[in-house]
């Protein structure tokens, strides 16, 4: 049998490479400019070419991304501007990641002006030495930033729009329930609902898993006219990766499992904004299933933005700083 990377990665599962003492010694302060060099990916499901749609989204592009810098991977939420051009990502380790998306007829081609950056914490002391490295989430609105951060089960505020990626992180107070989530089962998902919604502005954040397999999972509404708790129903061993708002209301659900002697799938769920409220219990019909058969990898950050009309939904793989996992962007349009 050809020892191929997809059975690498279903048979042995996730081994990670460390990082060589010292070698992102110069990142530990300041920004650093990456070069990124990115590998075309025409077509989602390699043993049908001619297939573009799947369920309700239709695959525009994607690319296999590798950077020049130690501290390049791991990327665990995400953000694209309105128009699409600018992205942020973050790495669950606490680092920012800045470029602009470069594109060609409507298909991914790379990404330019790439920058490293350490989160900073309240003192201005890198996340990553401090209790808040874990961070597993990012959503960008009204010129702030949210990042969720695993472990402590925080949600940190920025002032992004004034200080980008110099900006300091103050801690947001959130409910007992919050804080007692399982240790690494925390707040994977994190989003800012749009104008227009009744809880306009609010963020609203979801836990990986908060209980048993297949349990309803806890999620939070922080800030704006209703705050409070809310759960969402889980199915067939997925967990909950990242959300995003689309711009009528609805919440988008990115949600992964993994097994040892299988792999990994993907999949997204689309939850009605009328529906968000404390005390609810939330589900929705699934817009999207994936598995190694179609082009994915561990899947854990998604973005929304409207592009000539078209609602786009953009993926970035966390690829646990593994020589047996790829850091993949793809890209799909809402049919």
């Amino acid at each position: 049998m050809r020892l191929t990377r997809r059975r690498l990665l279903a048979g042995l599962g996730v081994a990670t490479a460390g990082l060589p003492a010292g070698s992102a010694s110069a990142l530990e302060q300041t920004r650093v400019s990456v070069a990124i060099s990115a590998r075309p990916i025409s077509m989602f499901e390699p043993r049908s070419p001619e297939k573009t749609r799947f369920g309700q989204l239709v695959f525009r592009s994607g690319l296999a991304l590798s950077g020049n810098h130690p501290r390049f991977g791991g990327f665990s939420g995400l953000w694209r501007s309105p128009d699409g051009r600018d992205l942020v990502a973050i790495t669950d380790n606490g680092f920012w990641l800045t470029a602009n998306v470069q594109s060609r007829n409507n298909r991914l081609t790379g990404l330019d002006r790439a920058e490293l950056a350490p989160i900073l914490g309240a003192s201005g002391r890198p996340l990553h030495r401090s209790r808040y490295y874990d961070t597993e989430s990012l959503a960008i609105g009204d010129g702030v930033a949210f990042i969720g951060v695993e472990r402590t089960h925080d949600i940190l505020r920025f002032d992004w729009g004034k200080q980008g990626v110099e900006a300091r992180a103050q801690v947001l107070s959130v409910p007992r329930e919050i804080k007692r989530l399982p240790n690494n089962r925390g707040l994977e998902a994190i989003g800012v609902m749009p104008v227009g919604h009744p809880l306009a502005g609010a963020v609203v954040a979801i836990a990986e898993r908060s209980s048993g397999e297949d349990e309803p999972t806890l999620g939070l509404i922080l800030g704006g006219r209703h705050p409070g708790l809310f759960r969402v129903i889980r199915h067939d061993g997925y967990d909950i990766t990242d959300l995003a708002f689309l711009p009528g209301g609805d919440m988008l659900l990115l949600e992964r499992w993994y097994r040892p002697l299988r792999g990994v799938g993907m999949r997204i769920r689309r939850i009605a904004g009328s529906s968000l409220k404390p005390g609810a219990l939330l589900d929705g019909p699934y817009l999207i299933e994936a598995d190694l058969g179609q082009e994915i990898d561990n899947m854990e950050g998604m973005s929304v933005h409207i592009e000539q009309g078209k609602t786009v939904v953009t993926l970035i793989s966390d690829d646990n700083f593994s020589f047996l996992q790829r850091t993949l962007m793809l890209e799909f349009e809402l049919a």
